[in-house]
């Protein structure tokens, strides 16, 4: 979040499989020379795809370690003494390279999204906080977001002299201005990784994880933490203990800024996001304005449609109406993208400009706007017909969240019991609850409007329940409930059954 608004949104399934970044001991099941690839046994569903490009120059040095390590000739993942084979061709044939049942060390570079399996490479790095590991690389690269030349000498000399042999490393842009200690603790870490996944391929079987990525949370702080960050808040123990630890171990000085949220009400209704994402994540997302979008999603693409709305009457011209809207929507877009995670190819129909000037300052902006974004995109000019067409990395599947909501009490019926009877429930329950089960601080989860139905007046009837039973009821707003739905949990936390 930043000034309150939602940037990104991540959602980590349980026992999520297949990430990015996550190291596999595969299986070549089948060589397809027509699209020079490879389909690939990881254990999913449906195959994975391995293109002879991704292989990488050195595939041949790795399926050759693979093979020591797997028949216990090599104790650990030290590539100093190993002898290299000669690269591949850069527009080689795949079957040279690899054969059907052969076993293959690889890394998956995207999750699976709808019908197809996850894309592969071998091409192996592994992913530090400053530094990342490239086995059976060669030499030191600096991203290019390092513009200083006397910084990219010092960092280049530095990563050089303690890199160990046979292995590449890509120096990242938040290593700029790092002292050594700082780098090659973090390069000692990434070796160490590397030679745990080593150990356990020694005993491992086809399909099995040989190197895991981070937990999705774990890893977004490695790759985004900085100064401008000044709080991590956490609603689970374990996660806050996992997170502070890691903070510690990468930046001390900013342990602190973890805290484990102890609020009553959900952790996404104190901080506005439960509301945020029912109002984001819809085909429709308004503009400050009064202008909207229309976002649809389809097989091949994605198109957005800018409206000018009640927009229309409050400027001058048609062209100033036209630049405002249009101005305002390419802000939200580029959120929007980073917020649904919207990949492959985005079609924009912005409002018609005349004025070329106008044009090019929307494309300006849009660049501007994404500048933040850490996926890899490409924007071209609009076209005569007023379209933007941005091409952006996919690497996940889009995030997509349901705000059309399907009637809790009636169930897509169509039909409810009388919508005056559910305080008459509540009552009910809580009268149960609190004289026959002599409950004590009882918490009354509910929607807004049944929270300001039950606290407006005086005396409230909140408060009435108060002077009848001696005990005050926490009630706590939550605005993922439907207007008849409402929870009940005890002093612990625990949920109350409740009575129909």
């Amino acid at each position: 979040m930043q000034d309150k608004r939602i940037l990104e949104y991540h959602l980590e399934e349980a026992e999520e499989h297949f990430s990015v970044g996550d190291i596999y001991l595969g299986t070549v099941r089948k060589l397809v020379s027509g699209l020079n690839a490879a389909f690939i046994d990881i254990g999913y569903e449906k195959d994975a795809f391995l293109h002879y490009l991704d292989l990488g120059p050195n595939i041949n040095s790795l399926n050759k370690f693979t093979r020591e390590v797997i028949a216990k000739r090599v104790n650990d993942g030290s590539l100093d003494g190993f002898k290299m084979e000669p690269e591949i061709e850069k527009h080689g044939k795949i079957d040279k390279v690899l054969a059907k049942g052969n076993p293959i060390l690889v890394q998956v570079v995207k999750e699976p999204i709808s019908t197809k399996g996850p894309r592969l490479s071998c091409d192996l790095s592994i992913a530090g906080r400053f530094l990342v590991l490239v086995p059976f690389g060669n030499g030191v690269n600096l991203s290019k977001k390092i513009t200083s030349k006397s910084e990219r000498q010092r960092l280049q000399k530095l990563v050089q002299a303690v890199k160990p042999p046979n292995f590449g490393v890509i120096v990242r842009t938040v290593a700029e201005g790092k002292e050594t200690a700082e780098l090659e603790a973090d390069l000692r870490g990434l070796i160490a990784k590397w030679n745990r996944g080593m150990t356990a391929l020694r005993e491992a079987k086809p399909r099995d994880k040989v190197i895991g990525e981070m937990s999705r949370a774990t890893s977004m702080l490695r790759d985004m933490l900085n100064d401008d960050f000044d709080a991590v808040t956490v609603d689970s123990k374990e996660l806050y203990e996992e997170a502070r630890a890691y903070v510690h171990q990468i930046a001390p000085e900013k342990e602190k800024i973890v805290r484990l949220y102890s609020g009553k009400a959900k952790i996404f209704e104190q901080f506005g996001i439960e509301k945020q994402l029912k109002m984001l994540f819809g085909r429709s997302v308004s503009l400050p304005g009064g202008g909207y979008l229309i976002i649809e999603h389809t097989e091949a693409l994605h198109v957005i449609d800018v409206n000018s709305g009640n927009k229309s009457n409050s400027q001058e011209s048609q062209e100033d109406t036209a630049l405002s809207v249009n101005t305002e929507a390419a802000k939200e877009i580029a959120r929007q993208l980073r917020l649904r995670d919207m990949g492959g190819i985005i079609v924009i129909d912005f409002i018609d400009m005349k004025k070329p000037e106008n044009k090019k300052a929307i494309q300006d902006l849009m660049r501007d706007e994404m500048k933040s974004d850490r996926s890899k995109f490409t924007i071209l000019p609009l076209t005569k017909f007023g379209l933007m067409q941005i091409t952006r990395q996919r690497v996940r599947p889009e995030m997509n969240i349901k705000t059309v909501e399907v009637c809790p009490t009636c169930g897509g019926t169509g039909t409810i019991s009388a919508s005056i009877a559910v305080s008459d429930t509540i009552e009910h329950n809580l009268d149960y609850v609190l004289s026959k089960q002599n409950e004590k601080g009882v918490s009354l989860i509910l929607h807004p409007y049944l929270h300001a139905y039950f606290t407006a007046g005086f005396p409230s009837k909140r408060l009435r329940w108060f002077w009848k039973y001696k005990t005050w009821v926490n009630l706590i707003k939550d605005t993922s409930l439907g207007m008849m739905e409402f929870h009940m949990h005890n002093k612990q936390g625990e949920e109350i059954e409740i009575q129909p």
